[in-house]
């Protein structure tokens, strides 16, 4: 039987990215529909889960994607809630990249050192990427922060974290370089998540940062958001910290992408969201 997975999209055309890392993950049909809300979710869902016999309902599966992730959590709900009994199918939740970029990078930075008690500091921090990652950071046990240019941005995004995670974040107003030089004076983990080309942080910002060990950088347009950095960088050592460049984590995150999208097939009852994709990423390293 073929393993069909129909590709939400809150976005207006489906993501051809999410599309080619599900064919590679191990569905033999990817079926996409832009422009999906939770008022026109409905449909879709009961045709996803009326049609196939009990025993092959794993063979049908959904998979949330688009750029905002706030809708996407907002589709996830509307999703779940046409589930009834064993009505039912695997859906996984991946808006922007955001569950499986943040839990790579993470992941990551776990392996390379404890992050348990450790101040981390998320800079550009309200982006989908940003969200998970800081919210991640924060179950592993760390204080974390989320910068944005406008402190109501940031506000909102803890607050919204705190709603879905019941994590505590900490709002940062930093609206430019020098402000996010000052913001990570006393951290010991810095998570650059701003947009592509967009330079964070000078190199004098970190170097000589005494408190300071561990960064990662998700931006691989260059220039990166962590001048000083490098986009392979996988744990190399720079003036004293671990560094992880966003293709040096990127690898995991493609194949962590792909045994998400396996793991929808194995049954017909799985919810991949940030935890649980989290969970996959902490085998694989």
């Amino acid at each position: 039987m073929k393993k069909l997975l129909f590709q939400l999209d809150t976005d207006a055309h489906p993501a051809a990215f999410d599309a080619v890392v599900a064919y590679d993950g191990g569905a033999d049909h990817v079926i996409g529909h832009g422009g999906v809300t939770p008022d026109n979710v409905g449909p879709l869902v009961e045709g996803a889960i009326f049609t196939r016999a009990p025993k092959d309902k794993k063979n049908t599966a959904l998979f949330i994607g688009g750029s905002d992730l706030m809708a996407g959590q907002e589709l996830l709900k509307a999703v779940k809630k046409k589930f009834f009994a064993d009505f039912r199918v695997s859906v996984m939740l991946d808006s922007n990249g955001s569950n499986t970029t943040a839990a790579a990078g993470v992941a990551k930075l776990a392996l390379s050192r404890a992050l348990q008690g450790k101040k981390a500091v998320v800079l550009a921090g309200t982006g989908p990427v940003g969200k998970r990652a800081a919210v991640l950071l924060a179950r592993e046990g760390a204080r974390v922060s989320i910068t944005s240019r406008s402190l109501s941005r940031a506000e909102q995004a803890c607050q919204a974290m705190k709603e879905r995670f019941g994590v505590e974040l900490t709002p940062i107003e930093a609206v430019d370089n020098e402000a996010r030089g000052a913001a990570i004076r006393d951290a010991h983990i810095v998570f650059a998540t701003g947009a592509a080309a967009v330079k964070l942080l000078e190199s004098r910002h970190w170097r000589n940062n005494r408190t300071l060990e561990m960064m990662a950088d998700a931006n691989a347009t260059p220039p990166l958001g962590i001048d000083g950095a490098d986009m392979m960088d996988r744990g190399a050592e720079r003036d004293g910290k671990i560094v992880w460049g966003a293709i040096g984590f990127g690898t995991l995150k493609l194949a962590l992408h792909r045994a998400c999208i396996a793991k929808l097939f194995e049954s017909n009852d799985v919810i991949l969201d940030a935890e649980e994709i989290f969970a996959i990423a902490k085998t694989m390293v």
